[in-house]
C-alpha cells in the first residue's frame, strides 16, 4: 500500500463486486482517476469479509455511501470505519439502515479477517492532518439539544460528554470528553426547524468543510479546497462570507475550538 487508508469498509462480499460498486456509490467510472490511481484499494481478508480502504482524505464520507449501497444486497452487516477523525467512528449497516458502534476499529477489522494497515513512520508516508468538528445550531439552546441527546442515550449524559454552548447566533456543538461524531446529524433529525452550519477543519484552517443541514439532510455544502466530486449543492459562500475566519466570525465559532490539545 502506497498511502494510508483514511476509511475502510468490510464486507463479506465478492471482492469484484464490492470494487464496481465502490466505484458506483462514488459517481466514478472505473479509470477514472488521478495519477496516482483510484482513491481505494480492495484488500482480501482471510475469510468472508473483505476490505475495501479509502486513500484520499478528499473522499472522507464516502464510506458511508459504499457501506449502504453494500448493506442492501447481503444479510450480514457492513461495517464502514473512518480514520480521518479522532476518534475514529465506526459504524454497522444493516439494510441500508445505520448503527453507531463504540468498538475499536482495529479489533472489529481484525475478528472479522481484515486487519486494518498500520500508519508507518517513515518519511515518506503522508502526514495526517487532524479535523475537528463544531456545528451551529440556529434555534436550538443547550438545554433542549441535552434532553434529546439524553433521550437517544437512554441515560444520563457523562458530565463533559459534549461542549454545548449557548450564543447569540445558536447553539454552538462541539467534542467534550468525545468528538461530537454524528451528535449534530443526529440533533437536527430530532429538530427539524433548526438550520445547522457543521463546521470540519484543520487547525490552521487549509482544510474547511461547511454542511448545511435541515431536518438531518443535507442541503448544500462550501469546501476549501473545492471537492471535485461535490456529494451536495455547492455554496459559494456561508452568511456572505468566503474565507474560513470570516466564516467561523458569522457563525460565532471561536478558531481556537479546532486547535489540537
Amino acid at each position: 500500500m502506497s498511502r494510508y487508508p483514511f476509511w475502510a469498509v468490510l464486507a463479506p462480499s465478492e471482492p469484484s463486486w464490492m470494487k464496481k460498486r465502490a466505484f458506483a456509490a462514488l459517481e466514478l467510472d472505473e479509470g477514472e482517476e488521478d495519477q496516482e490511481g483510484p482513491p481505494f484499494e480492495i484488500s482480501l481478508g482471510s475469510g468472508r469479509y473483505h476490505a475495501i480502504l479509502g486513500l484520499d482524505e478528499w473522499c472522507v464520507g464516502g464510506e458511508l455511501k459504499i457501506a449502504k449501497s453494500l448493506s442492501l444486497d447481503v444479510d450480514e452487516p457492513v461495517y464502514s470505519i473512518e480514520r480521518a477523525n479522532d476518534p475514529w467512528a465506526v459504524i454497522s449497516w444493516r439494510r441500508g439502515a445505520l448503527e453507531v458502534m463504540e468498538v475499536d476499529p482495529d479489533t472489529l477489522a481484525k475478528s472479522l479477517g481484515c486487519p486494518l494497515p498500520e500508519r508507518t513512520k517513515s518519511s515518506d508516508s503522508p502526514k495526517r492532518k487532524p479535523l475537528r468538528s463544531v456545528a451551529l445550531m440556529e434555534g436550538v439552546r443547550a438545554q433542549q439539544a441535552h434532553h434529546v441527546l439524553e433521550e437517544i442515550e437512554g441515560e444520563p449524559l457523562p458530565q463533559g460528554r459534549y461542549r454545548l454552548v449557548d450564543t447569540p447566533r445558536g447553539l454552538l456543538v462541539a467534542s467534550g470528553t468525545v468528538d461530537i461524531g454524528f451528535a449534530d446529524i443526529t440533533l437536527s433529525e430530532r429538530l427539524p426547524h433548526a438550520t445547522v452550519y457543521a463546521v470540519i477543519a484543520s487547525p490552521s484552517l487549509d482544510l474547511f468543510f461547511v454542511t448545511v443541514r435541515r431536518g438531518g439532510v443535507g442541503v448544500e455544502e462550501f469546501k476549501l479546497p473545492p471537492d471535485e466530486f461535490p456529494d451536495l449543492p455547492v455554496a459559494s459562500d456561508i452568511k456572505g462570507e468566503r474565507t474560513p475566519e470570516r466564516i467561523l466570525a458569522a457563525l460565532g465559532i471561536p478558531a481556537e475550538w479546532f486547535l489540537n490539545d
